[in-house]
Protein backbone atom coordinates (compact mmCIF):
# COMPACT_ATOMS: atom_id res chain seq x y z
CA UNK A 1 0.00 0.00 0.00
CA UNK A 2 3.18 2.11 1.17
CA UNK A 3 4.55 1.75 -2.72
CA UNK A 4 0.86 1.78 -4.44
CA UNK A 5 0.10 5.42 -2.58
CA UNK A 6 3.27 6.69 -3.18
CA UNK A 7 3.29 5.59 -6.73
CA UNK A 8 0.34 7.28 -7.86
CA UNK A 9 1.36 10.72 -6.05
CA UNK A 10 4.23 10.99 -7.86
CA UNK A 11 2.15 10.16 -10.87
CA UNK A 12 -0.41 13.07 -9.71
CA UNK A 13 2.19 15.14 -8.97
CA UNK A 14 3.68 15.00 -12.64
CA UNK A 15 0.43 15.87 -14.33
CA UNK A 16 0.31 19.05 -12.52
CA UNK A 17 3.29 20.00 -14.24
CA UNK A 18 5.97 20.76 -11.30
CA UNK A 19 8.10 18.01 -12.18
CA UNK A 20 8.07 19.47 -16.09
CA UNK A 21 8.93 22.96 -14.24
CA UNK A 22 11.41 22.22 -12.34
CA UNK A 23 13.50 20.50 -15.18
CA UNK A 24 12.56 23.64 -17.32
CA UNK A 25 14.12 26.36 -14.87
CA UNK A 26 17.19 24.00 -14.40
CA UNK A 27 17.73 24.41 -17.85
CA UNK A 28 17.23 27.89 -17.64
CA UNK A 29 19.85 28.33 -15.44
CA UNK A 30 22.53 25.93 -16.91
CA UNK A 31 21.48 26.44 -20.10
CA UNK A 32 24.51 28.65 -20.76
CA UNK A 33 27.91 28.52 -23.01
CA UNK A 34 30.17 29.28 -20.04
CA UNK A 35 33.78 29.08 -20.68
CA UNK A 36 36.92 29.16 -18.28
CA UNK A 37 37.01 29.29 -14.92
CA UNK A 38 33.01 29.58 -15.01
CA UNK A 39 32.86 25.99 -16.18
CA UNK A 40 34.12 24.45 -12.87
CA UNK A 41 31.35 26.12 -10.93
CA UNK A 42 28.86 25.38 -13.60
CA UNK A 43 29.80 21.48 -13.38
CA UNK A 44 29.59 21.14 -9.97
CA UNK A 45 26.49 23.38 -9.51
CA UNK A 46 24.94 21.13 -12.21
CA UNK A 47 25.76 17.82 -10.07
CA UNK A 48 24.84 18.68 -6.55
CA UNK A 49 21.57 20.28 -7.95
CA UNK A 50 20.82 16.46 -9.21
CA UNK A 51 22.23 15.30 -5.77
CA UNK A 52 19.82 17.77 -4.12
CA UNK A 53 17.12 16.51 -6.80
CA UNK A 54 17.45 12.93 -6.03
CA UNK A 55 17.67 13.20 -2.09
CA UNK A 56 14.32 15.23 -2.48
CA UNK A 57 12.69 12.29 -4.33
CA UNK A 58 13.24 10.18 -1.80
CA UNK A 59 11.55 12.28 1.48
CA UNK A 60 10.71 16.11 0.45
CA UNK A 61 8.51 15.28 -3.00
CA UNK A 62 8.50 11.15 -2.55
CA UNK A 63 8.80 10.67 -6.64
CA UNK A 64 11.81 8.16 -6.51
CA UNK A 65 13.01 7.48 -9.76
CA UNK A 66 10.27 9.24 -11.69
CA UNK A 67 11.85 12.78 -11.78
CA UNK A 68 14.88 11.46 -13.54
CA UNK A 69 13.14 10.65 -17.16
CA UNK A 70 11.83 14.06 -17.06
CA UNK A 71 14.83 16.35 -15.74
CA UNK A 72 18.37 14.31 -17.00
CA UNK A 73 17.08 13.91 -20.56
CA UNK A 74 17.14 17.87 -21.60
CA UNK A 75 20.46 18.49 -19.45
CA UNK A 76 22.15 16.21 -21.42
CA UNK A 77 23.23 19.07 -24.23
CA UNK A 78 23.98 21.09 -20.87
CA UNK A 79 26.48 18.04 -19.55
CA UNK A 80 27.82 17.78 -22.78
CA UNK A 81 28.90 21.86 -22.89
CA UNK A 82 30.69 21.45 -19.87
CA UNK A 83 31.76 17.91 -20.86
CA UNK A 84 30.53 16.33 -17.30
CA UNK A 85 31.51 12.71 -16.98
CA UNK A 86 28.34 11.06 -16.94
CA UNK A 87 29.61 8.60 -14.53
CA UNK A 88 29.72 11.39 -12.10
CA UNK A 89 26.25 12.10 -12.68
CA UNK A 90 24.94 8.76 -12.28
CA UNK A 91 26.77 8.58 -8.64
CA UNK A 92 25.51 11.81 -7.90
CA UNK A 93 21.60 10.46 -8.55
CA UNK A 94 22.53 6.83 -7.16
CA UNK A 95 23.63 8.70 -3.98
CA UNK A 96 20.60 10.46 -3.46
CA UNK A 97 18.39 7.31 -4.26
CA UNK A 98 19.99 5.35 -1.45
CA UNK A 99 21.68 7.32 1.03
CA UNK A 100 18.93 9.34 1.81
CA UNK A 101 16.23 6.69 2.96
CA UNK A 102 18.55 4.71 4.82
CA UNK A 103 18.97 8.25 7.10
CA UNK A 104 16.20 10.13 7.29
CA UNK A 105 12.67 8.53 8.33
CA UNK A 106 10.37 10.49 5.69
CA UNK A 107 9.16 9.27 2.61
CA UNK A 108 10.90 6.07 1.50
CA UNK A 109 12.95 6.78 4.23
CA UNK A 110 10.14 5.50 7.12
CA UNK A 111 9.38 2.93 4.89
CA UNK A 112 12.35 1.54 4.81
CA UNK A 113 13.35 2.45 8.35
CA UNK A 114 10.19 1.99 10.46
CA UNK A 115 8.04 -0.07 8.64
CA UNK A 116 10.53 -2.26 6.94
CA UNK A 117 14.01 -2.32 9.37
CA UNK A 118 12.61 -1.60 12.70
CA UNK A 119 9.45 -4.18 12.00
CA UNK A 120 11.42 -7.13 11.32
CA UNK A 121 14.22 -6.67 13.87
CA UNK A 122 11.32 -6.03 16.14
CA UNK A 123 9.61 -9.37 15.28
CA UNK A 124 12.43 -11.80 14.61
CA UNK A 125 14.11 -10.34 18.06
CA UNK A 126 10.71 -10.85 19.96
CA UNK A 127 12.03 -13.97 21.50
CA UNK A 128 15.39 -12.51 22.42
CA UNK A 129 14.18 -9.58 24.28
CA UNK A 130 16.03 -7.28 21.84
CA UNK A 131 13.89 -4.33 19.94
CA UNK A 132 14.90 -1.52 18.17
CA UNK A 133 13.07 1.67 17.27
CA UNK A 134 13.41 4.66 14.41
CA UNK A 135 16.09 7.07 16.57
CA UNK A 136 18.22 4.29 17.27
CA UNK A 137 18.18 3.04 13.29
CA UNK A 138 19.00 6.32 12.19
CA UNK A 139 21.97 6.42 14.79
CA UNK A 140 23.33 3.09 13.47
CA UNK A 141 23.00 4.07 10.20
CA UNK A 142 24.97 7.48 10.51
CA UNK A 143 28.78 5.93 10.42
CA UNK A 144 27.77 3.42 7.12
CA UNK A 145 25.86 6.54 5.38
CA UNK A 146 29.31 9.02 6.28
CA UNK A 147 31.01 6.56 4.47
CA UNK A 148 28.60 6.66 1.27
CA UNK A 149 29.09 10.58 1.42
CA UNK A 150 33.11 10.31 1.30
CA UNK A 151 32.52 7.69 -1.60
CA UNK A 152 30.26 10.79 -3.26
CA UNK A 153 32.99 13.36 -2.78
CA UNK A 154 35.79 11.30 -4.24
CA UNK A 155 33.66 10.36 -7.48
CA UNK A 156 33.23 13.90 -8.05
CA UNK A 157 35.94 15.46 -7.14
CA UNK A 158 38.61 12.82 -7.82
CA UNK A 159 37.31 9.27 -10.25
CA UNK A 160 35.43 11.52 -12.58
CA UNK A 161 36.76 15.36 -12.40
CA UNK A 162 38.28 14.73 -16.07
CA UNK A 163 36.13 16.34 -18.97
CA UNK A 164 34.71 13.71 -20.93
CA UNK A 165 33.78 14.20 -24.74
CA UNK A 166 30.57 13.35 -26.27
CA UNK A 167 29.84 13.45 -29.64
CA UNK A 168 26.68 15.61 -30.24
CA UNK A 169 24.02 14.70 -32.53
CA UNK A 170 20.80 15.29 -34.07
CA UNK A 171 18.76 12.45 -32.23
CA UNK A 172 20.05 14.43 -29.06
CA UNK A 173 17.34 15.35 -26.62
CA UNK A 174 16.95 18.87 -26.59
CA UNK A 175 14.33 21.06 -23.87
CA UNK A 176 11.88 22.49 -26.95
CA UNK A 177 9.50 19.60 -25.79
CA UNK A 178 9.98 20.37 -22.41
CA UNK A 179 8.94 24.06 -23.09
CA UNK A 180 6.38 23.33 -24.89
CA UNK A 181 4.67 21.64 -21.88
CA UNK A 182 5.49 23.98 -19.39
CA UNK A 183 3.52 26.76 -21.54
CA UNK A 184 1.11 24.41 -20.68
CA UNK A 185 1.14 24.45 -16.77
CA UNK A 186 -1.39 26.09 -15.09
CA UNK A 187 -0.02 28.47 -12.13
CA UNK A 188 -2.91 27.33 -10.04
CA UNK A 189 -1.70 23.46 -10.53
CA UNK A 190 1.50 24.35 -9.39
CA UNK A 191 0.02 26.20 -6.36
CA UNK A 192 -2.10 23.00 -5.91
CA UNK A 193 0.69 20.81 -6.46
CA UNK A 194 2.79 22.84 -3.26
CA UNK A 195 0.02 23.02 -0.94
CA UNK A 196 -0.45 19.00 -1.76
CA UNK A 197 3.33 18.65 -0.84
CA UNK A 198 3.09 20.26 2.61
CA UNK A 199 0.52 18.55 3.59
CA UNK A 200 1.80 15.29 2.77
CA UNK A 201 4.39 15.83 4.37
CA UNK A 202 2.56 17.00 7.47
CA UNK A 203 0.30 14.22 7.69
CA UNK A 204 3.11 11.66 7.19
CA UNK A 205 5.02 12.81 9.92
CA UNK A 206 2.44 13.72 12.35
CA UNK A 207 0.54 10.29 12.19
CA UNK A 208 3.80 8.19 11.29
CA UNK A 209 1.31 6.87 7.93
CA UNK A 210 2.91 7.29 4.50
CA UNK A 211 -0.50 6.02 3.17
CA UNK A 212 -2.55 8.74 4.78
CA UNK A 213 -0.19 11.38 3.55
CA UNK A 214 -0.56 9.84 0.36
CA UNK A 215 -3.80 9.80 0.31
CA UNK A 216 -4.29 13.10 1.19
CA UNK A 217 -2.10 14.86 -1.27
CA UNK A 218 -4.19 12.59 -4.05
CA UNK A 219 -7.18 14.25 -2.54
CA UNK A 220 -5.81 17.92 -2.70
CA UNK A 221 -5.05 16.89 -6.66
CA UNK A 222 -8.80 15.97 -7.02
CA UNK A 223 -10.11 18.35 -5.45
CA UNK A 224 -7.36 21.12 -7.18
CA UNK A 225 -8.61 19.78 -10.85
CA UNK A 226 -5.06 18.23 -11.44
CA UNK A 227 -6.96 14.97 -12.18
CA UNK A 228 -10.56 14.45 -12.55
CA UNK A 229 -12.14 11.83 -10.10
CA UNK A 230 -13.21 9.51 -13.07
CA UNK A 231 -9.25 9.43 -13.48
CA UNK A 232 -8.18 8.15 -9.92
CA UNK A 233 -8.25 4.75 -11.24
CA UNK A 234 -5.88 5.07 -13.77
CA UNK A 235 -3.69 7.27 -11.28
CA UNK A 236 -3.39 4.67 -9.37
CA UNK A 237 -2.58 1.77 -11.99
CA UNK A 238 0.58 4.23 -13.44
CA UNK A 239 1.20 4.53 -9.83
CA UNK A 240 1.42 1.00 -9.07
CA UNK A 241 2.79 0.33 -12.70
CA UNK A 242 5.69 2.34 -11.37
CA UNK A 243 6.82 0.31 -8.07
CA UNK A 244 5.08 -2.72 -8.66
CA UNK A 245 8.45 -4.60 -8.66
CA UNK A 246 9.40 -3.78 -5.46
CA UNK A 247 6.46 -4.32 -4.11
CA UNK A 248 6.24 -7.76 -5.24
CA UNK A 249 9.28 -8.84 -4.37
CA UNK A 250 8.99 -7.91 -0.87
CA UNK A 251 6.03 -9.71 -1.02
CA UNK A 252 7.87 -12.63 -1.51
CA UNK A 253 10.89 -11.76 0.59
CA UNK A 254 8.42 -11.65 3.54
CA UNK A 255 6.89 -14.87 2.68
CA UNK A 256 10.40 -16.75 2.17
CA UNK A 257 11.32 -15.17 5.48
CA UNK A 258 8.82 -16.82 7.48
CA UNK A 259 9.13 -20.14 5.56
CA UNK A 260 12.86 -20.28 6.83
CA UNK A 261 11.65 -18.88 10.27
CA UNK A 262 9.28 -21.80 10.50
CA UNK A 263 11.64 -24.61 9.38
CA UNK A 264 13.57 -23.97 12.32
CA UNK A 265 16.88 -24.24 11.01
CA UNK A 266 17.85 -20.79 11.89
CA UNK A 267 19.01 -21.90 15.43
CA UNK A 268 20.95 -24.74 13.80
CA UNK A 269 22.38 -22.28 11.39
CA UNK A 270 23.60 -20.13 13.83
CA UNK A 271 25.57 -23.22 16.04
CA UNK A 272 26.95 -24.36 12.88
CA UNK A 273 28.25 -20.63 12.32
CA UNK A 274 29.75 -20.17 16.27
CA UNK A 275 31.19 -23.61 15.89
CA UNK A 276 33.19 -22.36 12.46
CA UNK A 277 33.66 -18.78 13.09
CA UNK A 278 34.39 -18.92 16.87
CA UNK A 279 32.02 -17.41 19.44
CA UNK A 280 34.67 -14.23 20.39
CA UNK A 281 35.63 -13.81 16.41
CA UNK A 282 32.72 -10.50 16.09
CA UNK A 283 34.83 -8.91 13.21
CA UNK A 284 34.90 -11.75 10.97
CA UNK A 285 31.11 -12.86 11.39
CA UNK A 286 30.12 -9.24 10.70
CA UNK A 287 32.34 -9.18 7.63
CA UNK A 288 30.79 -12.80 6.96
CA UNK A 289 27.28 -11.48 7.68
CA UNK A 290 27.87 -8.04 5.70
CA UNK A 291 29.20 -9.92 2.47
CA UNK A 292 26.72 -12.21 2.28
CA UNK A 293 24.11 -9.24 2.30
CA UNK A 294 25.72 -7.89 0.09
CA UNK A 295 25.15 -10.78 -2.71
CA UNK A 296 21.39 -11.53 -1.33
CA UNK A 297 20.71 -7.70 -2.22
CA UNK A 298 22.84 -7.54 -5.68
CA UNK A 299 20.78 -10.64 -6.87
CA UNK A 300 17.26 -9.24 -5.64
CA UNK A 301 18.20 -5.51 -6.60
CA UNK A 302 16.09 -4.19 -3.56
CA UNK A 303 17.67 -3.13 0.01
CA UNK A 304 13.52 -2.92 1.20
CA UNK A 305 13.49 -6.54 -0.07
CA UNK A 306 16.30 -7.90 1.75
CA UNK A 307 15.61 -6.69 5.13
CA UNK A 308 12.62 -9.77 5.67
CA UNK A 309 15.17 -11.87 4.15
CA UNK A 310 18.20 -11.65 6.49
CA UNK A 311 16.34 -10.27 9.98
CA UNK A 312 15.20 -13.52 11.00
CA UNK A 313 18.67 -15.21 10.83
CA UNK A 314 21.08 -12.06 11.37
CA UNK A 315 19.39 -10.95 14.51
CA UNK A 316 19.65 -14.31 16.95
CA UNK A 317 23.59 -14.40 14.64
CA UNK A 318 24.25 -11.51 16.09
CA UNK A 319 23.36 -12.17 19.70
CA UNK A 320 25.33 -15.37 19.33
CA UNK A 321 28.27 -13.35 18.69
CA UNK A 322 27.63 -10.75 21.39
CA UNK A 323 26.88 -7.46 19.20
CA UNK A 324 25.02 -4.80 20.61
CA UNK A 325 21.63 -3.61 19.57
CA UNK A 326 23.16 -0.71 17.99
CA UNK A 327 25.53 -2.81 16.03
CA UNK A 328 22.99 -5.52 15.43
CA UNK A 329 20.74 -2.52 13.64
CA UNK A 330 23.79 -1.55 11.76
CA UNK A 331 24.69 -5.21 10.60
CA UNK A 332 21.32 -5.70 9.19
CA UNK A 333 20.47 -2.19 7.71
CA UNK A 334 23.96 -2.13 5.88
CA UNK A 335 23.59 -6.08 5.00
CA UNK A 336 20.56 -5.06 3.33
CA UNK A 337 21.86 -1.63 1.49
CA UNK A 338 24.66 -2.75 0.34
CA UNK A 339 24.26 -4.38 -2.54
CA UNK A 340 21.41 -1.83 -3.98
CA UNK A 341 23.91 1.14 -5.51
CA UNK A 342 25.61 -1.48 -7.70
CA UNK A 343 22.99 -3.94 -8.23
CA UNK A 344 22.39 -4.36 -12.08
CA UNK A 345 18.19 -4.57 -11.59
CA UNK A 346 18.20 -2.30 -8.64
CA UNK A 347 15.89 1.09 -9.12
CA UNK A 348 18.88 3.39 -7.68
CA UNK A 349 21.33 2.08 -10.97
CA UNK A 350 18.25 1.57 -13.46
CA UNK A 351 16.64 5.28 -13.12
CA UNK A 352 20.17 7.06 -13.65
CA UNK A 353 20.87 4.83 -16.84
CA UNK A 354 16.87 5.50 -18.02
CA UNK A 355 18.07 9.15 -17.87
CA UNK A 356 21.77 9.18 -18.74
CA UNK A 357 20.98 6.74 -21.92
CA UNK A 358 18.44 8.50 -23.80
CA UNK A 359 20.48 9.54 -26.57
CA UNK A 360 22.67 6.04 -26.41
CA UNK A 361 25.68 6.93 -25.11
CA UNK A 362 25.54 5.70 -21.71
CA UNK A 363 26.13 2.26 -20.69
CA UNK A 364 24.41 0.53 -17.87
CA UNK A 365 26.97 -1.67 -16.44
CA UNK A 366 30.07 0.18 -17.17
CA UNK A 367 28.76 3.62 -16.69
CA UNK A 368 26.03 3.24 -13.71
CA UNK A 369 26.65 -0.16 -12.25
CA UNK A 370 30.31 -0.34 -11.79
CA UNK A 371 30.93 3.46 -10.66
CA UNK A 372 28.05 3.16 -8.02
CA UNK A 373 29.49 -0.43 -6.46
CA UNK A 374 32.92 0.83 -6.56
CA UNK A 375 31.76 4.52 -4.83
CA UNK A 376 29.17 2.89 -2.37
CA UNK A 377 29.10 -0.29 -1.81
CA UNK A 378 33.07 -0.65 -0.76
CA UNK A 379 32.94 2.15 1.63
CA UNK A 380 29.64 0.54 2.77
CA UNK A 381 31.23 -2.24 3.35
CA UNK A 382 34.48 -0.43 5.51
CA UNK A 383 32.30 1.55 7.20
CA UNK A 384 29.53 -0.78 8.23
CA UNK A 385 32.14 -3.27 9.30
CA UNK A 386 33.23 -0.09 11.62
CA UNK A 387 30.21 0.61 12.87
CA UNK A 388 29.55 -2.88 14.09
CA UNK A 389 33.09 -2.97 15.85
CA UNK A 390 32.04 0.35 17.75
CA UNK A 391 29.05 0.67 18.19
Amino acid sequence: MNYAVLGAFAVALSKSGVTDLLAYKVIQAFGKHPSGRSVFWFKYIVLFTLVGFSMASQNVVPVHIAFIPIVVPPLLSVMNQLKIDRRAVACALTFGLTATYMLIPAGFGQIFIESILVKNINTAGAEFGLSTNVAEVTQAMFIPVLGMILGLLFALFVSYRKPRVYVENSQEPTAEDLESRVSQVKSFHIGVSIVAIIATCFVQLSTDSTVLGGLVGLIIFALGGVFKLKQSNDIFQDGLRLMAMIGFVMIAASGYATVVKSTGGVPALVESLNSVIGADNKALAALLMLLVGLFITMGIGSSFSTVPVIASIYVPLCISFGFSPLATVSIIGVAAALGDAGSPASDSTLGPTSGLNADGKHDHIWDSVLPTFIHYNLPLLAFGWAAAMIL
